[in-house]
């Protein structure tokens, strides 16, 4: 009797965490093959999928009830992506399917062109990138304003790279720089097809990481810093943990790049840290003044500084702000009996969504702006927010100020409000570094209420921040400033970027967190949903982790190495009827 051989297939249906086998038919045992995108049938009725392994039923199936794979659909991941696949549904406790679908292909793919490999005598030199090479792969500090183009040039000659960006415009520009060098080039995830079949560099966003590359020698990862590399739905995976495994994994070399390098690339390179200088004074970092609100004794209680009044009266300036508080007013009191304004319904802090309506963030519930305790409909801004402090910035600049928050776009986006890049004074959330084309000045209002915010990786959010600012102004012809108000000028991040050495900033957050137990140096999950505080409370009697109920539908887990967190969580039974969500690493706790 013939060897029965299965398929083992991951469904491509949404809460569903299991492979099933499927009997193989003859007419597809020559085309099969492992990776390949499948139709099979599943609970009434036929579903994608992806095959995992090919080999003999699983023990105990009765190969009777096996029903058969009805269709080849198309090629997908090979076999080392679905070993780094189910290495990372462990690390970051998540299902098999949410990364297979990372890797395949947005279309159904049947054939893959040939190798379009460059010539051997494209050759590209940087002595710093064999400084970097010499050491084996490591961390490469750059300029927020530096070409990578060259340096990426340098990296990848005579090696198959994969490139990691943050967003999609600057994989491709970076991608048309790169093939304007000679080099063969695959765009993720339109290009797929040519990535497996043989290019010299793949580049794409976060999701480039699990191309299907074959002869893989390099993985380059730009702006390793950027939280737009880390998914934000569970699993949290991040490109720049999933490129260092791969890399290992494969034998090949790892660079993450960036201007402010992150506790994880820093911890993980060890003494492999190389830095570039400017290759060119227009790639410098731009002036980054640091205001003491302190010593602004006239201005001590508002975010209008004398210095700022000067930059928007300066009508050849375009200057941006950044302030991230929605609306016009977070937090407000009476101005008669300084009552703070609370909702009637869940008694949270309300919110002053424009001139005459107070709303509460909790539950939505809209009133009046009257006082609750005495009837006044005079009220004070204790923390202002940007709708406010546009009308207050017009005033000061005697210009018209555009508003922009994550709603404004900066085209046409139907549903959506269009940011007016004809004005030349914007302010917003962070959205507005991203929204506003170019800028002379980067002012960031309060500062403070980042970096003394209650997150672990508060002062590397703020770098991102500064970075992003950095760029903004980077074209400027007009002297490129970021201005930076705080009421804590000694802040190690702060004093570094106006030094430009940030040294002192590492090593004191690297004690910092490996005094706390944070990552890198431990492991940190977030669960979410209902169920959570009975899920926290069976994990209450381990001596691996260490939780922490906020309340019944939110908590963390510590624990000391991300191999004693996933373990736990991934053994321990949920509780029935739980809807749990769970962030490893999560980027903003």
């Amino acid at each position: 009797m013939p060897q029965i051989r299965v398929a083992r297939v991951v469904p491509d249906v949404t809460g569903v965490d299991k492979t099933f086998d499927y009997l193989i038919p003859d007419e597809l045992v020559d085309s099969l093959h492992l990776g390949m995108r499948v139709r099979v049938p599943l609970h009434g009725r036929n579903v994608a999928g992806w095959v995992v392994d090919i080999g003999e039923p699983s023990v105990g199936l009765a190969i009777s009830k096996l029903r058969a794979v009805l269709k080849v659909l198309g090629l997908g991941p090979n076999q080392e992506i679905i070993d780094l696949a189910q290495w990372a549904s462990k690390r970051w406790v998540g299902r098999l399917r949410s990364f297979i679908s990372a890797s395949a292909a947005k279309t159904l793919i049947s054939k893959v062109p040939i190798a379009r490999y460059s010539s051997h005598n494209l050759k590209y030199s940087l002595p710093i990138a064999d400084e970097i090479m010499r050491l084996g792969g490591g961390l490469l500090t750059v300029s927020p304003l530096e070409d990578l183009a060259p340096v990426i040039s340098a990296l990848a000659s005579g090696r198959q790279t994969i490139v990691v960006v943050p967003t999609q415009h600057r994989a491709r520009l970076l991608a048309a720089s790169l093939k304007s060098n000679g080099f063969s080039v695959a765009l993720w995830p339109q290009e797929w097809a040519s990535a497996l079949g043989g290019v010299d560099l793949v580049v794409g966003t976060r999701s480039v990481i699990w191309a299907p590359v074959n002869r893989l020698s390099m993985i380059v990862v730009v702006d390793e810093h950027d939280d737009l590399l880390q998914e934000e739905r569970s699993p949290t995976w991040h490109a720049r943990d999933v490129a260092i495994e791969r890399a290992h994994r494969a034998g090949a070399l790892c660079v993450l790049l960036s201007p402010t390098p992150s506790q994880v690339a820093r911890n993980w390179a060890g003494s492999r840290v190389v830095d570039l200088p400017a290759t060119q004074p227009q790639y410098s970092w731009p002036k980054i003044d640091i205001l003491d609100r302190n010593q602004d004794e006239k201005w001590s209680t508002s975010l209008i500084s004398s210095e700022l009044i000067s930059e928007l009266r300066d009508t050849t300036r375009r200057v941006v702000c950044v302030y991230n508080t929605k609306g016009r007013a977070r937090l407000i009191a009476c101005g008669s009996c300084r009552t703070i304004f609370r909702c009637e319904q869940c008694d949270a802090a309300v919110t002053q969504r424009d001139r005459t309506t107070l709303e509460c963030p909790r539950c939505a519930l809209t009133r009046p702006v009257v006082c609750q305790s005495c009837g006044s409909s005079s009220c004070a801004l204790l923390k202002p927010g940007v709708s406010r402090l546009r009308e207050e910035l017009q005033a000061a600049a005697n210009r018209d100020v555009e508003e922009v928050t994550s709603g404004t776009t900066a085209d046409s986006t139907p549903g959506s409000r269009e940011v007016n890049q004809r004005l030349d004074v914007f302010i917003g959330t962070e959205a507005v570094l991203h929204r506003v084309q170019s800028a002379d000045t980067v002012v960031f209002l309060d500062i403070d209420a980042e970096l003394l915010a209650p997150r672990y990786r508060a002062s590397e959010l703020v770098a991102t921040l500064i970075v992003h600012a950095a760029r903004l102004v980077g074209s400027s012809t007009k002297d490129p400033r970021i201005l930076i108000q705080t009421h804590t000028p000694d802040n190690e991040l702060l004093t570094g970027l106006s030094t430009g050495n940030l040294d002192a900033y590492s090593a004191s957050e690297q004690l910092r967190r490996r005094l706390l137990k944070f990552p890198p140096f431990g492991a940190l999950a977030e669960v979410t949903g209902a169920g959570t505080q009975a899920f926290l409370e069976s994990l209450g009697s381990s001596l691996l982790v260490q939780t922490v109920v906020k309340d019944a539908t939110h908590g963390l887990v510590r624990a000391q190495s991300w191999q004693e967190l996933s373990e736990i969580l991934l053994t321990t039974n949920r509780p029935a009827k739980s809807r749990l969500s769970i962030h490893v690493d999560p980027p903003r706790v």
